[in-house]
Parts: C-alpha cells; structure tokens; sequence
C-alpha cells in the first residue's frame, strides 16, 4: 500500500496538481458537493484499500454486527437488559412499534479506525450509527471525479481501481424494507425527510436524482410541512408512502412532539419509514457497552465474543459500580480518574463530536469534571485507540503539500448484515468528524497491482 500511495504522489506533478485543483474546486462547486460552505474534500488522493484489506474490514463487521443484533432482540424482551442502553422514557414508547420489516437499521454504518500497519486486530470499532447514516451519497459522486483526474488515468496503467458505490446498498435496503412493509411489489413514493437548513441538503439532491434516475417519485420534505389526513401522509401533493428518514428521531420529537403528523403516520402504519423508532437502541453508544460487558457474556456465541473482544474497545456506560478491565476487577469511577490519558468520554446519543473528551487532551481537573457530568447524564468512557495516519497530497498556496493526515473507516451496512461501500474521513485533528468542522471526505477506492 505505501508503494501504491508513493506511486500515485510521484504520477501527481506540481503541473498536474495545479490543475486538478482547478478543476476539482470547481466541480465541486458545481455538484454542490460543499458542506457548511466548504468543500466536502481538500484533498487530490483517494483513500485506497486493498481487496483482502477490505473483504477482512467486511468479515469482522459482519460479525460485531451479529452481536449487537444479538443483544438488540435479547433487550426487546429483558427490561433489565434493555436499561443498560439507557434509553429516556419516550424513546421506550415507540420501541417497541411494528414497523412492518424485519431489519431494525436497513442501512446503517460501523465508525472504525484501522492500523494497516498491526494484524486484524488493528481494526476497532468505536461507534456504530445505527439511526441515519449520512455520506454514502457524498462519497459516490466523490468517487465519479477522483476517477477522472488525470492522474488516475495514468495510476490506472499500473494498478487495478475499483470503485466501492455506496448509494445502490441504501436504495436496495429501502426498497425492501417498503416491499415487506407493502406486501406488494408496488413502487413506493419516497420523501427524503430532514430540516430544511441542514447542510446535506446537498446530499438529499443527490439521492433525489438517484431515485428519480431509477424511475421512482422523490421529493425532499422538511417534517414540519408534511401533513398527515384521511391515512394518508403527504408533502406538498405527494402522497408519501416511504420515508427516507435523515432527521434525527430526538430532533424530531423534541422540535414536534409525539403527536406530530409524521410521527403519527408512521405508528398507524400509514407509511413505512427507514431507519423505524426500534433503531435508537443500537444507535445509543451504550451498544458497544453491552455487547463487551462481562455480565452479558452469556447472550454471545463464541464467534461473537471473539470478535468483540479482539475488535471493539474496552467500553463501558459511566455509573458508579465495579467491573472488569484487561481481566482485572476495578471500581469504574476512580479508575477513569486514574488512567485519564487511556480514556475518551462520549455522550451516549449526540453527532457531530459534540460532547466528547479526550482524556490525554485535557487537564486532570477538566477531566474530573468531565466525570462528574458524565455520571449526570448517559455518557461512556472508552478505551483509547491508534488513529492511523497515512500521506495525502493537496494544493495549498500555489504549492503541492503532502502531509500527514489522521483517517478512519467507516464501512456502510445495508440490512444490520452486509458491508456494501466504505466512507472515509481525514483530518489534521483528533477527532475526524466533517460535521464538528474536523475534516474532510474521500472516496474509497479498491486496488491491485497490475
């Protein structure tokens, strides 16, 4: 890999660069691939993965995922089980609603970190967004421009290139998800829910085209101007009988209420939505908690605890209690105050990087303080990971700059089960979120040496 990535910066001259740069930036520009009024990628390399690389990062998902939906279908019916995800009262109401599928996350995403440079255990699992996975859309569009640059023209002559499309893998599990809600293959009509001033307005076009492309009515519906009336929920004249639900389901509640019409539509069974109420469980960080918990061993197959064990970071929910680390029993609190440098704070349902402390980044008494509002609220506390870095070239003041940049691997999920595509984000900073203003996108690319 790092000769691949040598060969591709050496193939990106100054001449090359500058004018990749010009003509990225503009069609960029162009797609409305800009968030928060900025470009969505600084960069001019995509990320690159091999195909073993990648086929591992899809083998191991599949098997975190299955302990979480083994943990998710034992909490639906274990009160007691089901209060380790620290769920508020509202939110229990409308778990356990029928949404009329299967799947409680049709299209989801793994947040992970991977050190090439380790074995397979240097792939961590640190979040899982079970609830509205955004930047699939993104990075496909992404994808179509790094592949025509120039210079992949002439890295192509050298190594194979395979694109990793994300977008079909949301499509297909949305669809199904309406047929088995349906019991028909009727074609749905699809509102593309979210506020109207989010900054993945652009993101909604994309996917708008996309259904529209396929032959399907698509609109793009901010909740609080649809409609619920004689059973049937609409936004402007569209009779809506499939959400593609991006607005957050606490925003939703908070901003609207229960009794909102869309909210109403969905639980009379007027409508299907995607992902439904049942995948704020999983969605609570708290997910990864109880899955690695020494009092929930029993609930998991071998394989499952293997993979949890050598995959997801040693994660708790923040309470006063005594539990086990690294094989040794601990009283969690003062611990946390002790190995404040091993350790992350996070809220257990926010985005965006809000909320969460980096031990080694603060002060003792900023952390202490950290803890004490961490027992207030539901947080967890997660064990440090690698953050690998890799090389990536950009245009920075009339120069080509190639500099090191922190990345993750964010593999998207279509029915809980399958990995079909890979978001990655880069940042000069330690927490690598395109919504916290920490970085940026690049497409994932698959590669073999000719």
């Amino acid at each position: 890999m790092k000769s691949a990535v040598a060969r591709y910066h050496d193939l990106l001259t100054p001449e090359a660069a500058a004018d990749s740069h010009d003509w990225f930036v503009r069609e960029l520009g162009a797609k409305g691939l800009e968030f928060g009024g900025r470009p969505l990628c600084s960069v001019l390399r995509p990320r690159f993965l091999t195909v073993e690389q990648y086929r591992l990062i899809a083998d191991r998902s599949a098997l975190v995922l299955s302990a979480l939906e083994t943990a998710r279908v034992a909490a639906m019916s274990d009160k007691v089980l089901r209060a380790q995800f620290r769920l508020h009262d509202w939110e229990e109401s409308l778990l356990h609603e029928d949404p009329g599928f299967r799947d409680a996350s049709p299209t989801s995403r793994l947040d992970a970190f991977f050190d090439e440079g380790a074995d397979a255990s240097g792939l961590k699992f640190t979040e899982y967004n079970a609830e509205t996975p955004a930047g699939a859309g993104y990075g496909d569009e992404l994808t179509t421009l790094f592949m025509s640059l120039p210079v992949m023209s002439k890295f192509r002559r050298e190594y194979h290139c395979w694109p990793l499309p994300a977008t079909p893998g949301v499509a297909h599990a949305l669809l199904a998800a309406h047929r088995e809600w349906s019991g028909t293959r009727e074609a749905p009509r699809i509102a593309i829910v979210d506020w109207s001033d989010v900054p993945t307005q652009s993101e909604f076009v994309i996917f708008r085209d996309f259904f529209q492309g396929n032959g399907l009515e698509c609109v793009i519906a901010d909740p609080r101007e649809m409609e619920y009336r004689n059973g049937k929920l609409f936004a402007s004249d569209v009779h809506v009988t499939l959400i593609y639900k991006r607005v957050l389901i606490d925003e939703l509640v908070k901003e609207c209420g229960l009794e909102h019409d869309v909210i109403r539509a969905v639980r009379e069974g007027a409508v299907c939505m995607v992902n439904p109420f049942r995948c704020k469980l999983l969605h609570k960080k708290a997910s990864l908690a109880v899955i690695g918990d020494e009092r929930n061993a029993r609930l998991f197959s071998e394989a499952e605890r293997r993979a949890v064990a050598l995959h997801v970071p040693w994660t708790r929910v923040v309470e006063e209690r005594s539990t086990e680390v690294d094989g040794k029993r601990i009283d969690l609190l003062p611990w946390m105050a002790e190995n404040r440098e091993r350790l992350v704070l996070k809220p257990n349902d926010d985005y965006g990087g809000r909320g969460i402390v980096l031990g080694w980044a603060v002060s003792g008494d900023k952390w202490q303080n950290a803890i004490r509002t961490a027992v207030d609220e539901p947080y967890i506390v997660q064990q440090r990971v690698t953050i690998p870095e890799e090389p990536f070239p950009s245009w920075v003041n009339g120069a080509l700059d190639i500099h090191d940049r922190s990345l993750d691997t964010a593999p998207y999920v279509s029915h809980g089960r399958f990995v079909e595509g890979c978001l990655t984000r880069i940042s000069t900073d330690e927490l690598l979120n395109v919504t916290a203003g920490g970085g940026s996108n690049v497409p994932t690319v698959l590669l073999e040496k000719r």
